[in-house]
Protein backbone atom coordinates (compact mmCIF):
# COMPACT_ATOMS: atom_id res chain seq x y z
CA UNK A 1 0.00 0.00 0.00
CA UNK A 2 1.67 3.59 -1.09
CA UNK A 3 1.81 6.10 1.13
CA UNK A 4 1.28 10.50 -0.04
CA UNK A 5 3.70 12.58 0.43
CA UNK A 6 3.43 14.85 3.37
CA UNK A 7 2.78 18.73 2.72
CA UNK A 8 4.62 21.19 5.44
CA UNK A 9 3.22 24.30 6.15
CA UNK A 10 4.68 27.59 7.45
CA UNK A 11 5.05 27.97 11.16
CA UNK A 12 2.61 30.02 11.75
CA UNK A 13 -0.31 28.98 9.66
CA UNK A 14 0.47 25.70 11.56
CA UNK A 15 -0.32 27.43 15.02
CA UNK A 16 -3.03 28.74 14.22
CA UNK A 17 -4.30 26.03 12.76
CA UNK A 18 -3.55 23.98 16.16
CA UNK A 19 -5.44 26.88 17.80
CA UNK A 20 -2.62 28.32 19.73
CA UNK A 21 -3.88 31.76 22.05
CA UNK A 22 -2.72 34.26 22.08
CA UNK A 23 -0.50 35.98 25.42
CA UNK A 24 -3.26 37.43 27.73
CA UNK A 25 -1.56 40.35 28.52
CA UNK A 26 -2.08 41.72 24.44
CA UNK A 27 -5.47 41.44 24.60
CA UNK A 28 -5.72 43.09 27.92
CA UNK A 29 -3.37 46.06 26.71
CA UNK A 30 -5.08 46.43 23.71
CA UNK A 31 -8.13 47.06 25.49
CA UNK A 32 -6.68 49.06 27.96
CA UNK A 33 -6.01 51.40 25.37
CA UNK A 34 -9.63 51.28 23.55
CA UNK A 35 -10.92 52.15 27.33
CA UNK A 36 -8.22 55.02 28.46
CA UNK A 37 -8.87 56.30 24.97
CA UNK A 38 -12.43 56.59 25.86
CA UNK A 39 -11.77 57.44 29.47
CA UNK A 40 -10.16 60.52 27.93
CA UNK A 41 -12.39 61.96 25.06
CA UNK A 42 -15.16 61.30 27.95
CA UNK A 43 -12.76 63.86 30.20
CA UNK A 44 -12.69 65.92 27.63
CA UNK A 45 -16.30 65.86 26.85
CA UNK A 46 -17.06 66.47 30.41
CA UNK A 47 -14.58 69.26 30.79
CA UNK A 48 -15.68 71.34 27.82
CA UNK A 49 -19.39 70.74 27.85
CA UNK A 50 -20.42 70.25 31.90
CA UNK A 51 -17.11 70.94 33.93
CA UNK A 52 -16.30 75.03 34.76
CA UNK A 53 -12.86 74.50 34.65
CA UNK A 54 -10.35 77.91 33.05
CA UNK A 55 -11.36 76.58 29.34
CA UNK A 56 -14.26 74.81 30.00
CA UNK A 57 -18.12 75.25 29.63
CA UNK A 58 -17.84 78.60 30.92
CA UNK A 59 -15.01 79.87 28.37
CA UNK A 60 -16.75 78.15 25.85
CA UNK A 61 -20.14 79.50 25.73
CA UNK A 62 -18.92 83.28 26.37
CA UNK A 63 -16.69 82.21 23.21
CA UNK A 64 -19.42 81.56 21.64
CA UNK A 65 -21.72 84.03 22.97
CA UNK A 66 -19.19 86.76 21.89
CA UNK A 67 -19.75 85.99 18.66
CA UNK A 68 -22.88 85.45 17.96
CA UNK A 69 -25.06 86.89 21.20
CA UNK A 70 -26.23 90.06 20.99
CA UNK A 71 -28.35 92.61 23.49
CA UNK A 72 -30.48 95.02 21.54
CA UNK A 73 -32.41 97.74 22.71
CA UNK A 74 -36.52 97.76 23.22
CA UNK A 75 -37.73 101.19 22.57
CA UNK A 76 -40.17 102.62 24.97
CA UNK A 77 -43.07 104.02 24.88
CA UNK A 78 -42.85 108.28 24.84
CA UNK A 79 -44.91 109.81 27.38
CA UNK A 80 -47.84 111.61 26.31
CA UNK A 81 -47.96 115.35 26.28
CA UNK A 82 -51.73 117.34 26.91
CA UNK A 83 -53.32 120.28 27.32
CA UNK A 84 -54.94 120.85 30.63
CA UNK A 85 -58.15 119.39 29.77
CA UNK A 86 -56.49 116.53 29.02
CA UNK A 87 -56.32 116.94 24.63
CA UNK A 88 -53.66 115.36 23.53
CA UNK A 89 -50.63 117.32 21.53
CA UNK A 90 -47.94 114.74 21.52
CA UNK A 91 -48.88 111.40 21.19
CA UNK A 92 -46.23 108.35 19.97
CA UNK A 93 -47.67 105.80 17.52
CA UNK A 94 -45.60 102.39 16.49
CA UNK A 95 -43.96 102.13 13.19
CA UNK A 96 -41.15 99.85 11.62
CA UNK A 97 -37.61 100.75 10.75
CA UNK A 98 -36.45 98.98 7.84
CA UNK A 99 -32.18 98.15 7.93
CA UNK A 100 -30.18 96.44 5.88
CA UNK A 101 -27.03 94.03 5.90
CA UNK A 102 -25.39 95.92 3.03
CA UNK A 103 -22.41 92.29 2.50
CA UNK A 104 -25.41 90.18 2.17
CA UNK A 105 -28.21 92.68 0.09
CA UNK A 106 -25.33 93.53 -2.66
CA UNK A 107 -25.18 89.78 -3.61
CA UNK A 108 -29.28 89.53 -4.27
CA UNK A 109 -29.68 89.31 -8.08
CA UNK A 110 -30.63 93.04 -10.00
CA UNK A 111 -34.28 91.72 -10.15
CA UNK A 112 -34.74 91.63 -6.48
CA UNK A 113 -32.58 94.60 -5.63
CA UNK A 114 -35.23 96.49 -8.03
CA UNK A 115 -38.22 95.21 -6.77
CA UNK A 116 -36.71 96.70 -2.97
CA UNK A 117 -36.12 99.89 -4.79
CA UNK A 118 -39.85 99.98 -6.16
CA UNK A 119 -41.64 99.12 -2.52
CA UNK A 120 -38.86 102.23 -1.26
CA UNK A 121 -40.38 104.31 -3.39
CA UNK A 122 -36.52 105.55 -4.84
CA UNK A 123 -34.17 104.02 -7.63
CA UNK A 124 -31.77 101.00 -8.86
CA UNK A 125 -30.00 103.51 -9.17
CA UNK A 126 -30.07 105.05 -6.02
CA UNK A 127 -30.05 102.04 -3.69
CA UNK A 128 -27.16 100.70 -5.37
CA UNK A 129 -25.16 103.55 -4.51
CA UNK A 130 -26.17 104.21 -0.91
CA UNK A 131 -24.83 99.88 -1.51
CA UNK A 132 -21.71 101.36 -2.38
CA UNK A 133 -21.22 103.71 0.08
CA UNK A 134 -21.96 101.29 2.94
CA UNK A 135 -20.61 98.43 1.79
CA UNK A 136 -17.92 97.81 4.36
CA UNK A 137 -20.27 98.02 7.00
CA UNK A 138 -22.93 95.55 8.13
CA UNK A 139 -25.37 97.92 9.01
CA UNK A 140 -27.39 100.49 7.11
CA UNK A 141 -30.98 101.98 7.39
CA UNK A 142 -33.15 101.56 3.97
CA UNK A 143 -36.07 103.48 5.54
CA UNK A 144 -37.19 104.90 8.78
CA UNK A 145 -40.65 105.47 10.34
CA UNK A 146 -42.45 103.14 8.08
CA UNK A 147 -46.41 102.46 8.87
CA UNK A 148 -46.39 98.78 9.58
CA UNK A 149 -48.46 98.14 6.64
CA UNK A 150 -46.30 98.77 4.35
CA UNK A 151 -42.97 97.98 6.07
CA UNK A 152 -44.72 94.33 5.79
CA UNK A 153 -45.39 94.41 2.03
CA UNK A 154 -41.16 95.36 1.68
CA UNK A 155 -40.25 92.33 4.02
CA UNK A 156 -42.74 90.16 1.78
CA UNK A 157 -40.25 90.51 -1.05
CA UNK A 158 -38.02 87.80 1.02
CA UNK A 159 -34.80 90.02 -0.29
CA UNK A 160 -31.87 88.57 1.86
CA UNK A 161 -30.45 90.71 4.15
CA UNK A 162 -33.16 93.17 4.89
CA UNK A 163 -35.12 93.58 8.20
CA UNK A 164 -37.27 95.20 10.19
CA UNK A 165 -37.30 97.11 13.47
CA UNK A 166 -40.44 98.10 16.09
CA UNK A 167 -39.74 101.80 16.71
CA UNK A 168 -42.12 104.70 18.01
CA UNK A 169 -42.79 107.85 15.95
CA UNK A 170 -43.70 111.35 17.41
CA UNK A 171 -47.60 112.41 16.19
CA UNK A 172 -48.58 116.26 16.88
CA UNK A 173 -52.58 116.35 16.88
CA UNK A 174 -52.78 119.67 16.62
CA UNK A 175 -49.84 120.51 14.09
CA UNK A 176 -48.81 123.92 13.59
CA UNK A 177 -51.41 125.51 15.69
CA UNK A 178 -49.18 124.19 18.86
CA UNK A 179 -45.67 123.35 17.39
CA UNK A 180 -43.53 126.16 18.27
CA UNK A 181 -44.68 125.92 22.33
CA UNK A 182 -45.05 121.65 22.34
CA UNK A 183 -41.67 121.24 19.96
CA UNK A 184 -41.00 118.21 18.59
CA UNK A 185 -38.19 114.74 18.63
CA UNK A 186 -35.81 113.73 16.26
CA UNK A 187 -36.00 110.34 13.82
CA UNK A 188 -34.10 108.93 17.11
CA UNK A 189 -37.41 109.82 19.55
CA UNK A 190 -35.16 112.17 21.55
CA UNK A 191 -36.94 115.59 21.86
CA UNK A 192 -35.07 118.67 20.32
CA UNK A 193 -36.95 121.48 20.97
CA UNK A 194 -40.20 122.98 23.04
CA UNK A 195 -41.72 121.39 25.99
CA UNK A 196 -40.03 117.63 24.03
CA UNK A 197 -36.54 119.44 24.87
CA UNK A 198 -37.20 120.66 28.13
CA UNK A 199 -38.73 117.64 29.94
CA UNK A 200 -37.32 114.77 27.79
CA UNK A 201 -35.79 112.79 29.85
CA UNK A 202 -39.13 112.88 32.03
CA UNK A 203 -40.99 111.88 28.57
CA UNK A 204 -38.48 109.38 27.08
CA UNK A 205 -38.70 106.78 29.73
CA UNK A 206 -36.40 103.43 29.92
CA UNK A 207 -35.47 101.32 27.13
CA UNK A 208 -35.72 97.47 27.73
CA UNK A 209 -33.21 94.91 26.81
CA UNK A 210 -33.33 91.45 24.46
CA UNK A 211 -30.94 88.63 23.50
CA UNK A 212 -30.41 88.02 20.20
CA UNK A 213 -28.72 85.81 18.12
CA UNK A 214 -26.94 86.87 15.24
CA UNK A 215 -25.58 84.78 12.13
CA UNK A 216 -22.23 84.98 10.75
CA UNK A 217 -23.13 87.70 8.47
CA UNK A 218 -25.22 89.71 11.06
CA UNK A 219 -28.48 88.59 10.34
CA UNK A 220 -30.78 88.26 13.18
CA UNK A 221 -31.10 84.20 13.66
CA UNK A 222 -33.41 84.10 16.57
CA UNK A 223 -34.48 86.07 19.57
CA UNK A 224 -33.35 84.47 22.73
CA UNK A 225 -35.48 86.35 25.14
CA UNK A 226 -35.90 89.43 27.22
CA UNK A 227 -33.51 90.69 29.45
CA UNK A 228 -35.10 94.05 30.71
CA UNK A 229 -38.68 95.20 29.88
CA UNK A 230 -39.10 98.65 28.95
CA UNK A 231 -40.47 101.20 30.92
CA UNK A 232 -42.67 104.08 29.35
CA UNK A 233 -42.39 107.71 30.13
CA UNK A 234 -44.64 109.75 32.08
CA UNK A 235 -47.40 112.41 30.81
CA UNK A 236 -47.20 115.50 31.06
CA UNK A 237 -49.93 118.15 31.35
CA UNK A 238 -49.21 121.48 29.47
CA UNK A 239 -50.95 124.48 31.28
CA UNK A 240 -52.21 125.35 27.93
CA UNK A 241 -55.95 125.20 26.77
CA UNK A 242 -56.18 123.76 22.89
CA UNK A 243 -59.55 125.37 22.32
CA UNK A 244 -57.66 129.01 23.14
CA UNK A 245 -54.46 128.07 21.06
CA UNK A 246 -56.60 127.53 18.35
CA UNK A 247 -58.20 130.51 18.66
CA UNK A 248 -55.14 132.55 19.47
CA UNK A 249 -53.30 131.50 16.19
CA UNK A 250 -55.93 131.73 14.10
CA UNK A 251 -56.48 135.30 14.80
CA UNK A 252 -52.92 135.61 14.56
CA UNK A 253 -52.98 133.85 10.82
CA UNK A 254 -55.80 136.44 10.37
CA UNK A 255 -53.96 139.68 11.54
CA UNK A 256 -51.08 139.49 9.91
CA UNK A 257 -52.36 138.65 6.31
CA UNK A 258 -54.75 141.53 6.82
CA UNK A 259 -51.69 143.50 7.81
CA UNK A 260 -49.32 141.94 5.55
CA UNK A 261 -46.55 141.64 8.58
CA UNK A 262 -43.05 139.63 8.52
CA UNK A 263 -43.95 137.89 11.92
CA UNK A 264 -45.96 138.04 14.82
CA UNK A 265 -46.74 137.04 18.30
CA UNK A 266 -49.63 136.53 20.96
CA UNK A 267 -49.60 135.73 24.45
CA UNK A 268 -52.24 134.96 26.85
CA UNK A 269 -51.73 134.53 30.71
CA UNK A 270 -53.97 132.87 33.30
CA UNK A 271 -53.11 136.73 35.91
CA UNK A 272 -53.93 134.51 38.85
CA UNK A 273 -51.87 132.07 38.70
CA UNK A 274 -48.92 132.48 35.86
CA UNK A 275 -50.10 129.33 33.83
CA UNK A 276 -50.17 130.10 30.09
CA UNK A 277 -52.95 129.74 28.29
CA UNK A 278 -52.40 129.84 24.91
CA UNK A 279 -49.40 131.41 22.62
CA UNK A 280 -49.63 131.46 18.97
CA UNK A 281 -46.34 132.74 16.32
CA UNK A 282 -46.04 133.66 12.93
CA UNK A 283 -44.73 132.27 10.85
CA UNK A 284 -45.36 128.38 11.95
CA UNK A 285 -44.47 125.01 10.71
CA UNK A 286 -46.31 121.42 10.89
CA UNK A 287 -44.25 119.11 12.87
CA UNK A 288 -45.85 116.14 11.16
CA UNK A 289 -44.37 117.35 7.36
CA UNK A 290 -40.37 117.47 8.56
CA UNK A 291 -39.59 118.19 4.96
CA UNK A 292 -41.33 121.09 4.62
CA UNK A 293 -39.80 122.86 7.44
CA UNK A 294 -38.04 126.13 6.54
CA UNK A 295 -35.57 127.86 8.65
CA UNK A 296 -36.52 130.21 11.11
CA UNK A 297 -40.21 128.30 11.64
CA UNK A 298 -39.28 126.53 14.35
CA UNK A 299 -38.73 129.29 16.93
CA UNK A 300 -41.38 130.32 19.64
CA UNK A 301 -40.21 134.06 18.84
CA UNK A 302 -43.08 134.53 21.71
CA UNK A 303 -40.22 133.63 24.17
CA UNK A 304 -37.24 133.70 22.77
CA UNK A 305 -36.86 136.65 20.04
CA UNK A 306 -37.08 140.39 21.92
CA UNK A 307 -38.22 143.96 20.99
CA UNK A 308 -38.18 147.22 22.05
CA UNK A 309 -40.97 147.00 24.74
CA UNK A 310 -41.84 150.88 23.77
CA UNK A 311 -44.65 152.71 25.09
CA UNK A 312 -45.78 149.29 26.79
CA UNK A 313 -43.41 150.65 29.84
CA UNK A 314 -45.32 153.92 30.60
CA UNK A 315 -47.62 152.51 33.19
CA UNK A 316 -44.76 150.89 34.80
CA UNK A 317 -43.10 154.67 34.86
CA UNK A 318 -46.00 155.34 36.35
CA UNK A 319 -45.94 152.95 39.15
CA UNK A 320 -42.22 155.02 40.20
CA UNK A 321 -44.40 158.25 40.06
CA UNK A 322 -46.87 157.15 42.29
CA UNK A 323 -44.06 155.46 44.43
CA UNK A 324 -41.78 158.45 45.24
CA UNK A 325 -45.05 160.44 47.18
CA UNK A 326 -44.53 163.16 44.42
CA UNK A 327 -47.36 162.22 41.60
CA UNK A 328 -50.65 161.02 41.47
CA UNK A 329 -52.76 160.56 38.69
CA UNK A 330 -53.78 163.75 39.05
CA UNK A 331 -50.84 165.36 39.31
CA UNK A 332 -50.85 168.10 36.41
CA UNK A 333 -48.20 168.02 33.61
CA UNK A 334 -47.82 170.54 31.13
CA UNK A 335 -46.85 169.05 28.17
CA UNK A 336 -46.71 172.06 25.79
CA UNK A 337 -45.63 173.25 23.06
CA UNK A 338 -45.95 169.36 22.15
CA UNK A 339 -42.20 168.77 22.32
CA UNK A 340 -39.16 168.65 24.80
CA UNK A 341 -35.57 168.63 24.20
CA UNK A 342 -33.36 166.31 26.04
CA UNK A 343 -29.49 166.01 25.77
CA UNK A 344 -29.69 167.54 21.83
CA UNK A 345 -32.59 165.10 21.19
CA UNK A 346 -36.14 166.04 20.05
CA UNK A 347 -38.71 164.00 21.96
CA UNK A 348 -42.30 165.33 20.02
CA UNK A 349 -46.18 164.50 20.81
CA UNK A 350 -48.50 163.48 17.86
CA UNK A 351 -49.91 167.52 18.95
CA UNK A 352 -49.75 169.50 21.95
CA UNK A 353 -52.06 168.11 24.60
CA UNK A 354 -51.03 170.62 26.26
CA UNK A 355 -51.77 170.69 30.40
CA UNK A 356 -53.33 167.47 31.10
CA UNK A 357 -53.31 164.95 34.41
CA UNK A 358 -50.52 162.22 34.44
CA UNK A 359 -53.10 159.78 33.92
CA UNK A 360 -53.86 160.90 30.82
CA UNK A 361 -50.11 161.19 29.79
CA UNK A 362 -50.54 157.52 30.01
CA UNK A 363 -54.12 157.47 28.13
CA UNK A 364 -52.79 160.03 25.25
CA UNK A 365 -49.13 158.21 25.60
CA UNK A 366 -47.49 161.47 25.63
CA UNK A 367 -43.49 161.02 24.73
CA UNK A 368 -43.30 164.68 26.20
CA UNK A 369 -45.03 164.10 29.48
CA UNK A 370 -43.45 160.84 30.40
CA UNK A 371 -40.22 162.67 29.35
CA UNK A 372 -40.40 165.16 31.74
CA UNK A 373 -41.91 162.15 34.98
CA UNK A 374 -38.20 160.75 33.94
CA UNK A 375 -36.45 164.13 34.24
CA UNK A 376 -37.52 164.80 37.76
CA UNK A 377 -37.50 161.14 39.33
CA UNK A 378 -33.85 160.15 37.38
CA UNK A 379 -33.39 156.70 35.67
CA UNK A 380 -32.99 154.80 40.04
CA UNK A 381 -37.08 154.55 40.94
CA UNK A 382 -37.95 154.25 37.25
CA UNK A 383 -35.38 150.91 36.60
CA UNK A 384 -36.16 149.43 39.98
CA UNK A 385 -39.72 149.36 38.83
CA UNK A 386 -38.46 147.60 35.33
CA UNK A 387 -36.42 144.52 37.46
CA UNK A 388 -39.05 144.09 39.91
CA UNK A 389 -41.72 143.37 37.60
CA UNK A 390 -38.87 140.79 35.60
CA UNK A 391 -37.85 142.73 33.09
CA UNK A 392 -33.99 141.55 32.50
CA UNK A 393 -34.78 137.92 33.55
CA UNK A 394 -35.64 134.97 32.51
CA UNK A 395 -40.05 134.21 33.39
CA UNK A 396 -39.04 131.15 35.34
CA UNK A 397 -40.79 128.71 32.57
CA UNK A 398 -37.98 126.41 32.15
CA UNK A 399 -38.32 126.42 28.18
CA UNK A 400 -35.23 125.98 26.59
CA UNK A 401 -33.70 128.70 24.81
CA UNK A 402 -35.65 131.31 26.37
CA UNK A 403 -34.77 135.00 26.11
CA UNK A 404 -33.82 136.98 29.59
CA UNK A 405 -34.15 140.03 27.34
CA UNK A 406 -31.97 143.55 28.54
CA UNK A 407 -32.67 145.66 31.02
CA UNK A 408 -29.42 147.95 30.75
CA UNK A 409 -27.46 148.67 34.20
CA UNK A 410 -24.94 151.46 33.19
CA UNK A 411 -22.63 152.60 36.04
CA UNK A 412 -23.21 156.46 33.95
CA UNK A 413 -26.49 157.11 32.40
CA UNK A 414 -26.53 159.75 29.76
CA UNK A 415 -29.59 162.25 29.97
CA UNK A 416 -31.07 161.33 27.14
CA UNK A 417 -30.82 157.40 28.04
CA UNK A 418 -32.97 158.49 30.94
CA UNK A 419 -35.45 159.72 29.50
CA UNK A 420 -36.17 156.95 26.75
CA UNK A 421 -35.59 153.92 29.14
CA UNK A 422 -39.28 155.62 30.92
CA UNK A 423 -40.93 155.29 26.94
CA UNK A 424 -39.17 151.74 26.62
CA UNK A 425 -36.58 152.48 24.74
CA UNK A 426 -32.95 151.60 25.46
CA UNK A 427 -34.35 148.12 26.81
CA UNK A 428 -35.34 144.63 25.75
CA UNK A 429 -37.94 142.01 26.31
CA UNK A 430 -40.20 138.98 25.19
CA UNK A 431 -43.91 139.09 24.49
CA UNK A 432 -44.08 136.52 27.43
CA UNK A 433 -42.20 139.47 29.97
CA UNK A 434 -44.48 141.73 29.07
CA UNK A 435 -47.30 140.08 29.45
CA UNK A 436 -46.09 138.68 33.58
CA UNK A 437 -45.33 142.27 33.98
CA UNK A 438 -48.66 143.23 33.32
CA UNK A 439 -50.36 140.78 35.10
CA UNK A 440 -49.15 142.23 38.27
CA UNK A 441 -51.21 145.05 37.76
CA UNK A 442 -54.40 142.70 37.20
CA UNK A 443 -53.23 140.84 40.46
CA UNK A 444 -53.10 143.32 43.03
CA UNK A 445 -49.71 144.07 43.26
CA UNK A 446 -48.51 140.16 43.39
CA UNK A 447 -46.31 138.69 40.62
CA UNK A 448 -45.93 134.65 39.89
CA UNK A 449 -43.38 132.85 37.65
CA UNK A 450 -44.62 131.80 34.76
CA UNK A 451 -45.47 128.66 34.31
CA UNK A 452 -45.96 126.05 31.04
CA UNK A 453 -47.29 123.30 32.95
CA UNK A 454 -50.81 122.88 34.78
CA UNK A 455 -50.48 124.12 38.32
CA UNK A 456 -53.04 122.62 40.01
CA UNK A 457 -54.56 123.34 43.58
CA UNK A 458 -51.06 124.75 44.76
CA UNK A 459 -50.23 128.11 43.48
CA UNK A 460 -46.87 128.57 43.36
CA UNK A 461 -45.08 131.69 45.59
CA UNK A 462 -46.02 135.02 44.51
CA UNK A 463 -43.41 138.36 44.95
CA UNK A 464 -45.26 141.45 46.06
CA UNK A 465 -43.98 143.96 43.36
CA UNK A 466 -46.07 147.02 44.45
CA UNK A 467 -49.07 148.00 46.92
CA UNK A 468 -52.47 146.47 45.95
CA UNK A 469 -53.51 150.62 45.85
CA UNK A 470 -50.96 151.83 43.16
CA UNK A 471 -52.28 148.34 41.11
CA UNK A 472 -55.60 149.21 41.20
CA UNK A 473 -54.84 152.90 40.36
CA UNK A 474 -52.48 151.61 37.09
CA UNK A 475 -55.57 149.70 36.36
CA UNK A 476 -57.89 152.31 36.58
CA UNK A 477 -55.60 154.36 33.77
CA UNK A 478 -55.36 151.08 31.61
CA UNK A 479 -59.03 150.97 31.53
CA UNK A 480 -59.27 154.49 30.40
CA UNK A 481 -56.26 153.94 27.48
CA UNK A 482 -59.51 151.61 25.73
CA UNK A 483 -61.98 154.25 26.41
CA UNK A 484 -63.20 157.78 25.20
CA UNK A 485 -60.08 159.18 23.41
CA UNK A 486 -57.36 156.88 24.47
CA UNK A 487 -54.83 155.75 22.38
CA UNK A 488 -56.17 151.98 22.79
CA UNK A 489 -60.02 152.11 21.89
CA UNK A 490 -59.96 149.66 19.17
CA UNK A 491 -58.62 147.17 22.04
CA UNK A 492 -62.51 147.39 23.26
CA UNK A 493 -63.87 144.06 23.99
CA UNK A 494 -68.05 143.65 23.63
CA UNK A 495 -69.59 143.00 27.46
CA UNK A 496 -66.69 143.66 29.05
CA UNK A 497 -64.39 146.35 30.31
CA UNK A 498 -60.66 145.76 29.29
CA UNK A 499 -57.41 147.91 30.48
CA UNK A 500 -54.17 147.90 28.16
CA UNK A 501 -51.56 150.00 26.88
CA UNK A 502 -50.57 150.43 23.28
CA UNK A 503 -46.93 150.51 21.83
CA UNK A 504 -45.31 151.60 18.81
CA UNK A 505 -41.39 151.64 18.03
CA UNK A 506 -38.98 151.60 14.96
CA UNK A 507 -37.58 148.78 14.28
CA UNK A 508 -33.40 148.30 14.59
CA UNK A 509 -31.31 148.19 11.75
CA UNK A 510 -27.38 147.55 10.51
CA UNK A 511 -27.47 151.54 10.37
CA UNK A 512 -29.68 152.32 13.65
CA UNK A 513 -33.71 152.70 14.02
CA UNK A 514 -35.76 152.04 10.55
CA UNK A 515 -37.59 155.41 9.29
CA UNK A 516 -40.74 152.73 7.97
CA UNK A 517 -40.58 149.64 9.82
CA UNK A 518 -42.25 149.17 13.01
CA UNK A 519 -43.32 146.76 15.49
CA UNK A 520 -46.70 146.93 17.18
CA UNK A 521 -47.88 146.16 20.52
CA UNK A 522 -50.72 146.02 22.63
CA UNK A 523 -50.33 144.53 26.34
CA UNK A 524 -54.19 144.09 27.91
CA UNK A 525 -55.90 142.80 30.63
CA UNK A 526 -59.42 141.14 30.42
CA UNK A 527 -61.93 141.93 32.08
CA UNK A 528 -60.55 145.03 33.89
CA UNK A 529 -62.99 145.07 36.54
CA UNK A 530 -62.22 141.49 37.49
CA UNK A 531 -58.98 140.37 35.62
CA UNK A 532 -58.41 136.82 34.55
CA UNK A 533 -55.85 137.06 31.53
CA UNK A 534 -53.45 139.19 30.63
CA UNK A 535 -52.88 139.52 26.76
CA UNK A 536 -49.67 140.97 25.03
CA UNK A 537 -50.01 141.12 20.79
CA UNK A 538 -46.82 141.80 19.07
CA UNK A 539 -46.89 142.61 15.23
CA UNK A 540 -43.53 142.98 13.35
CA UNK A 541 -43.43 145.37 9.92
CA UNK A 542 -46.92 145.77 9.84
CA UNK A 543 -47.69 147.55 6.07
CA UNK A 544 -49.56 150.46 5.20
CA UNK A 545 -50.30 153.49 7.33
CA UNK A 546 -52.32 151.20 9.96
CA UNK A 547 -49.04 150.36 11.69
CA UNK A 548 -49.25 151.45 15.17
CA UNK A 549 -49.97 149.98 18.25
CA UNK A 550 -53.47 151.34 18.23
CA UNK A 551 -54.33 150.42 14.52
CA UNK A 552 -52.37 147.07 14.17
CA UNK A 553 -51.99 145.44 17.30
CA UNK A 554 -55.57 146.71 19.40
CA UNK A 555 -57.51 144.92 17.08
CA UNK A 556 -55.81 141.35 17.49
CA UNK A 557 -56.45 141.96 21.67
CA UNK A 558 -59.94 142.96 21.12
CA UNK A 559 -60.62 140.06 18.86
CA UNK A 560 -58.22 137.24 20.84
CA UNK A 561 -59.97 138.59 24.36
CA UNK A 562 -63.37 138.22 22.89
CA UNK A 563 -62.90 134.81 22.05
CA UNK A 564 -60.49 134.00 24.96
CA UNK A 565 -63.68 135.47 27.69
CA UNK A 566 -66.32 133.21 25.89
CA UNK A 567 -64.25 130.05 25.92
CA UNK A 568 -63.50 130.80 29.83
CA UNK A 569 -67.38 131.52 30.17
CA UNK A 570 -66.61 134.45 31.79
CA UNK A 571 -69.95 136.30 32.05
CA UNK A 572 -70.49 139.66 30.19
CA UNK A 573 -71.51 142.96 31.97
CA UNK A 574 -74.82 144.44 31.15
CA UNK A 575 -75.49 147.31 29.43
CA UNK A 576 -74.54 148.42 25.46
CA UNK A 577 -72.50 145.76 23.51
CA UNK A 578 -71.06 146.54 20.55
CA UNK A 579 -69.66 144.51 17.92
CA UNK A 580 -65.65 143.98 17.69
CA UNK A 581 -65.86 143.99 14.00
CA UNK A 582 -67.42 147.79 14.10
CA UNK A 583 -64.10 149.24 15.81
CA UNK A 584 -62.61 150.20 12.78
CA UNK A 585 -61.39 153.76 13.39
CA UNK A 586 -59.44 155.23 16.09
CA UNK A 587 -56.73 154.16 17.52
CA UNK A 588 -52.97 157.15 17.67
CA UNK A 589 -49.66 155.64 16.60
CA UNK A 590 -48.53 155.08 20.09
Amino acid sequence: MSRKPEVKKGRRRGAAARGVPVAPWRFYLVCGLILAAFTVLLGRVLSLQVLDTDRGREFLQGQGDARTVRTAEIPAYRGLITDRNGEPLAVSTPVVSLWANPQVLAQEKAGQIARLAQALNTTSAALGEKLHNYRNKQFMYLARHLVPSTAREVLALGVKGVRGEREYRRFYPAGEVAAQLVGMTNLDDQGISGMELAYDEWLRGVPGRKKIIKGLRGDVVREIGEVSSAQPGRDLQLSIDLRLQHHLHRELQRAVRISGAESGSVVTLDVHTGEVLAMANHPVYNPNARQEIRPGTTRNRAMTDVVEPGSTMKPLTLVAALESGRYTTQSMIDTSPGWIRVGGKTIPDPRNYGEITLGRVVEKSSQVGISKVALDLGHEPIWDVFARMGLGQVTGSGFPGESAGLLPNRPRWHLTEQVTLAYGYGLTATPLQIARAYSAFANGGLLRPVSMLAVGDELPHADRVMQPETAREIMSVLQAVTESDGTGTRARVPGHRVGGKTGTVHKVGSQGYEDNKYVALFAGVAPADDPRVVTVVVIHEPKGDAYGGGAAAAPVSARVNDGVLRLLDVAPRSGERFDVATLASGGAMQ
